[in-house]
């Protein structure tokens, strides 16, 4: 099975996600701001980084786990996951592809933050911004990642699954 996290930058709530997935966030945790700034590639990604798979590693049962950064474009998952279907069938693969979108989860500030760090260079600013929304949103973000877990794992025809995860706003 393979996960991938996708939201608008994928350097912030997939970041997080990807951490709790594997182990290195523990649900119930209390997140610092040292914590939050050694979540591998949380706020380390440039604009040249969008649209690219970003491998974080396999999680405990050998899962590998992504992200992506969409940016604006609602197509991109559609079309990864048209392409894979194509690839299952050429290839005739028998594993799961699965979707998470965690943009549910970004609170107002780190949207805010995130603009300024990344977007407009300006850390002084946006770091701050980005460690308070990730302290506010990691719980809803552990969620998720739990919800994604159980969702994937449950039996299922469905080779490819698509989670928006609507129930999960801040």
């Amino acid at each position: 099975m393979i996960y991938i996290y996708n939201d608008y930058g994928g350097t912030h709530t997939t970041s997080i996600a990807a951490a709790y997935h594997l182990g290195y966030l523990q649900k119930g945790q209390t997140l610092d701001k040292q914590d939050i700034l050694e979540i591998p590639f949380f706020n380390k990604l440039t604009k040249k980084d969008a649209g690219r798979l970003l491998f974080h590693g396999q999680d405990s049962k050998g899962h590998d786990v992504y992200t992506i950064g969409r940016k604006s474009q609602n197509l991109v998952v559609p079309a990864l996951s048209d392409l894979c279907q194509i690839f299952f069938q050429l290839f005739d693969i028998e594993d799961r592809i699965v979707f998470s979108n965690t943009s549910p989860t970004v609170p107002f500030v780190m949207s805010i933050g995130g603009g300024l760090s990344r977007g407009l260079g300006i850390d002084s600013l946006g770091v701050p911004l980005l460690v308070k929304g990730a302290q506010k949103c990691h719980p809803l973000i552990a969620s998720l990642v739990e919800h994604t877990i159980k969702t994937a794992e449950e039996d299922t025809d469905e080779s490819i699954l698509v989670l928006e995860n609507d129930d999960f706003h801040i």
